[in-house]
């Protein structure tokens, strides 16, 4: 999916998309983050910012602009991937503002996460800011306050351990987990399957009536849009558990079967994305690794 034809920000400049909302597009656009990072500036008098986004100069000096001396209260970060948090610190030691946030790039992972990157399994797709350390630490469903608003912070791993989602009144700030143009990548050890699926029926419970995403346009169904979700990943599921009906294989091997036509440069994405399934069917007992458990293990299905 791509974004609407009318959602075309300029990168630098502050486009205002509520009375107390604006977005300041980073410079970095790829396959991997759409247009850009979306950094978001709440209020008017006083100031509240939703992921500062990658250490550029340009993007740094675009929002101490668009921010024009007005005094900045809080920096929230929903992860620690390059394309998110890099700038906090920076932007921090401007303004004065404290950043909070989950925890660091090693916090919310899951118990065989964390035994998958024991075992020299490295983050893939965005990358992984490792120098990430927030100065206060948010708890699920914790309730932050400023002149801008409220702020109700939602643990929501499975893009990345640390993943939160902001929801402020009827509309909720996704970070990467919820976005209009892509299905979220989940790229183990950092991104749980399993974790991502849970989070996703836990904003379905939300009442919430649009999602302002870190990639892309606002998306104004979000219910709709979590379902698309939920059922694209159900989807890819049943496919690998076909392939694995053929006889046992490797992530690589499925994903040769299963995305034939994707382009060279987002295989191994793809193939981040079959093995993330795989280990969530693990847990699930649906299937059987031989062997150790890595990234280029044989997966087998289990006879009923």
């Amino acid at each position: 999916m791509t974004a609407p034809e009318d959602f075309k920000p300029v990168v630098g400049r502050p486009r205002q998309l509520a009375p107390d909302l604006a977005i300041v597009p980073a410079p970095n656009p790829s396959q991997m983050t759409n247009l850009g990072t979306n950094t978001f500036l709440l209020g008017n008098e006083t100031l509240a910012v939703i992921d500062p986004g990658p250490d550029i100069p340009a993007h740094l000096m675009a929002l101490l602009a668009a921010i024009d001396r007005r005094p900045v209260s809080h920096i929230f970060v929903t992860h620690s991937h390059r394309d998110h948090s890099p700038l906090a610190r920076t932007l921090s030691d401007k303004t004065g503002a404290a950043i909070y946030a989950f925890g660091d790039s090693q916090s919310g992972r899951t118990a065989v996460m964390q035994a998958l990157s024991e075992i020299g399994l490295a983050g893939g797709g965005e990358g992984v800011d490792q120098d990430f350390k927030p100065d206060h630490l948010l708890k699920d469903a914790e309730i932050v306050a400023g002149n801008w608003g409220a702020l109700t912070a939602i643990h929501t791993p499975g893009h990345m351990g640390n993943h939160m989602c902001f929801q402020w009144g009827d509309a909720l700030f996704s970070g990467d987990h919820v976005m209009g143009w892509a299905s979220s990548l989940v790229s183990p050890p950092y991104g749980d399957l399993t974790d991502f699926m849970a989070s996703c029926e836990k904003l379905h419970a939300l009442e919430a009536t649009v999602f302002y995403p870190a990639h892309g346009a606002p998306i104004t169904e979000p219910k709709a849009r979590l379902e698309w979700l939920l059922n694209h990943r159900r989807g890819r599921e049943a496919q690998i558990l076909s392939a694995l009906r053929n006889g046992p294989a490797t992530p690589r091997e499925l994903t040769d079967d299963i995305y034939i036509d994707t382009p060279h440069n987002l295989r191994a994405a793809a193939e981040r994305n079959v093995f993330a399934h795989l280990v969530d069917l693990l847990q699930r007992n649906e299937i059987a690794v031989v062997g150790p458990l890595s990234a280029h293990s044989t997966f087998h299905k289990i006879p009923v």
